[in-house]
């Protein structure tokens, strides 16, 4: 014991972080100097890789995955599904003498061939045109997956077919990376800023419910669609607003430091746990990163927090809004461009703040509902259609400071500015706090937070994949504008002039999508139909939009999707829809039928006993009382059979709007008898069970 070393708390951390994560300080390690520039190169400045390098990297690759006990592995990529795909090879062959050798080839490593019929493709693959490729991403470094006795190397690939297009997430994300960095660059060239290179930067905070297991197990219609299809309020909810920022209870404690120290383990820079605003609610926040694998690690995130909220007896929900009529779930996407030598180019005060202030200001106003088309999907409707957090309106939020500067600029140019002031908070022993540019504004879509932007209606199960391509895309477009206009006065004197008169040409045109105030009230929908901004609250009519000739056309220029890919990519999401409700209309139909109904019956039953039995004992007593819960609880159950028709006549048709609607009255029904069943007779668990996390 006295020559045992004891690891400080910091050095264990240390030790952790990204031992799992082929990254630049494992490479280092493992590849010579030479190779580990040229690797380094590629990831840093988004060059294409050297392939004389492959060999070595992937020999590198197979002897750390090897020490790290893996035995398989798999081109780890996002097909156009809510899910991440993976083939596993093992590094196991035989060597011809009745033993084997670990092989794994540079090849192996750059490609490989999964089927490309059988994910969702739009139509791109026919059933019998199979062949697809993986190719390696070197942006993202490879990781282990592990189970409890397996571990698996995991290389991050794109995805695309024998011909060519773009099957994934991953490779449109890729294209708009490059498309909003070129053009970035090119308007920090007018200004003559010296840069290396432009990259779009992510931070992407996960909200998430937790369920007992147990719970979770007896409620058919969690498991199969994700959320409560069922189930009304329970007395006391989210409304005494206790449980947001609240103590965490020992028992989610203990999960979220599992998940902790599982995602530092892959290079995951999680940062921040809390309770959310509803029981049950949790977030986790991850520190910012590039863009691409930003996605990959929240692809993860996911991942780690379902695998390990198992462990705990635990079920870790990511539908958007898996209990009604309580705070949804979200994924506040934090945007940003930035340069190695300025950082973020939105912090304020910096060259050229101004410049791509306003161009963002015109991106969000112009393709406002493209960028709202980026977040449909079936849960996502049930937050943003209801106008929850945040509304289906997309607005810019942008605080008082730099609206007084904007009017400034309209009206003649910028001449003052509100000086960043200290905040006293009346108690001397509290320190002052820097007040900043802007307050915040949580029912805002699209809000500017200091140095970057906050996109906050992404849907918590999406990927991150796909609404930022879209921004990145949007607003690359309109860098692209102004260097153009740019351009020509780039160096002479006149180019200050130009500036102003391009900021004001272009704040003047598009400033109608900045609001500041409360984009959950009503007098907010009413200004904005004035205004002329989208409100599209539905999925069918936001993915219309895609396939608009100035969508696809805006696609394609900037080489982020070809016209078959865009077109391809609108029919997998309608068709992930409509696949979404048709299971849950069944699902409903299969509780009302199976579930529901028998349990009324019993009450029914049971009630008609008591009845009986009252009057046999010539006790009038508790008689009208009895009688009247039957006739109430009776004529809801009457009601079912017409409800439960017009769910199989929707369902028949293929109606979602109808379906929908089908199982909105069927609910109306089945919520109002919970409140009026006994309780042991109830058949599933109830939201006043599921919202509560017992210790254990």
């Amino acid at each position: 014991m006295a020559n045992e070393t004891i690891m400080a708390p910091e050095d264990a951390l240390d030790a952790l972080y990204g031992s799992d994560t082929f990254g630049i300080k494992t490479m280092e390690k493992y590849l010579s100097k030479s190779a580990f520039k040229k690797l380094l190169g590629t990831i840093q400045r988004g060059g294409k890789l050297d392939p004389s390098i492959a060999e070595e990297v992937a020999q590198a690759m197979k002897v750390w995955a090897l020490s790290k006990g893996a035995t398989h592995y798999t081109h780890w990529f996002q097909p156009l599904s809510d899910s991440t795909a993976e083939k596993h090879d093992s590094f196991v062959e035989p060597d011809g003498k009745g033993g084997m050798i670990c092989e794994f080839t540079g090849k192996t490593l750059i490609q490989s061939e999964p089927d490309a019929s059988s994910f969702p493709n739009g139509g791109i693959r026919a059933t019998f045109e199979a062949r697809g490729y993986t190719a390696w991403d070197p942006t993202s470094p490879a990781f282990i997956k592990r189970t409890a006795h397996t571990a698996t190397l995991c290389i991050p690939t794109a995805f695309c077919s024998y011909t060519g297009e773009a099957l994934d997430k991953k490779t449109p994300l890729l294209r708009s990376m490059a498309a909003v960095s070129r053009q970035a660059s090119r308007v920090l060239n007018c200004f003559g800023v010296q840069h290396s290179m432009v990259g779009s930067d992510l931070g992407a905070e996960q909200e998430y419910f937790l369920v007992d297991r147990d719970l979770y197990l007896r409620r058919p219609d969690l498991i199969e669609t994700g959320r409560t299809l069922f189930g009304c309020l329970p007395p006391k909810h989210q409304q005494m607003e206790d449980h947001y920022f609240g103590s965490i209870k020992e028992r989610v404690l203990e999960f979220m430091s599992s998940v902790d120290h599982a995602l530092w383990a892959l290079g995951v820079p999680a940062k921040t746990r809390h309770n959310e605003v509803a029981p049950g609610q949790f977030e986790l926040a991850p520190l910012y990163e590039p863009i691409n694998v930003a996605v990959d690690h929240n692809v993860i995130i996911m991942d780690i927090l379902q695998r390990q909220a198992l462990k705990y007896n635990l079920v870790c929900l990511l539908h958007e809004k898996p209990y009604a009529c309580v705070n949804g779930s979200g994924k506040h996407n934090n945007w940003s461009l930035s340069t190695p030598e300025m950082g973020s180019l939105f912090s304020p005060g910096k060259t050229l703040f101004l410049t791509l202030l306003a161009s963002v200001v015109r991106a969000i106003d112009l393709h406002a509902d493209l960028l709202r088309s980026s977040i449909s999907k079936a849960g996502n409707d049930h937050r943003l259609g209801a106008q929850e957090a945040p509304p289906a309106i997309i607005s810019i939020f942008l605080g008082d400071q730099l609206t007084d500067i904007i009017s400034q600029i309209k009206a003649g140019g910028a001449t003052s500015s509100a000086s960043k002031t200290i905040m006293e908070l009346g108690v001397d022993s509290l320190p002052s706090l820097p007040k900043d540019t802007t307050d915040r504004n949580r029912t805002s879509p699209f809000a500017f937070t200091g140095n970057k932007f906050e996109f906050r209606a992404v849907g918590s199960s999406q990927t991150c994949a796909w609404p930022m391509t879209i921004l990145n895309t949007i607003v690359a477009e309109t860098l692209d504008y102004v260097a153009t206009k740019l351009e020509p006065f780039a160096g002479k004197p006149e180019f200050k002039d130009e500036v102003t008169k391009l900021l004001q040409d272009m704040l003047t045109k598009h400033d109608r999508v900045i609001f500041n105030g409360n984009g959950y009230s009503d007098e907010w929908v009413e200004e904005a139909a004035r205004r002329g901004l989208p409100h599209i609250k539905t999925t069918p009519e936001a993915l219309d939009v895609m396939v608009r000739e100035d969508s696809l056309a805006l696609m394609e220029k900037y080489g982020v999707l070809s016209r078959a890919e865009s077109l391809a990519r609108k029919e997998v999401l309608m068709e992930n829809f409509e696949k979404l409700i048709d299971i849950e209309a069944k699902t409903c139909l299969n509780m009302l039928v199976t579930i529901y109904m028998p349990a009324i019956e019993d009450q029914m039953t049971a009630i008609c006993n008591t009845v009986a039995a009252i009057k046999a004992s010539g006790i009038t007593a508790g008689l009208k009382a009895s009688t009247a819960k039957a006739e109430a609880i009776g004529a809801l159950y009457d009601s079912l059979p017409a409800e439960v028709q017009a769910l199989e006549q929707a369902i028949a048709q293929g109606d979602t709007a109808k379906m929908r609607a089908a199982m909105n009255a069927a609910r109306h029904t089945i919520d109002t008898l919970e409140t009026m069943v006994d309780a042991d007779l109830w058949p599933v668990p109830t939201y006043a069970q599921m919202l509560n996390i017992h210790s254990r």
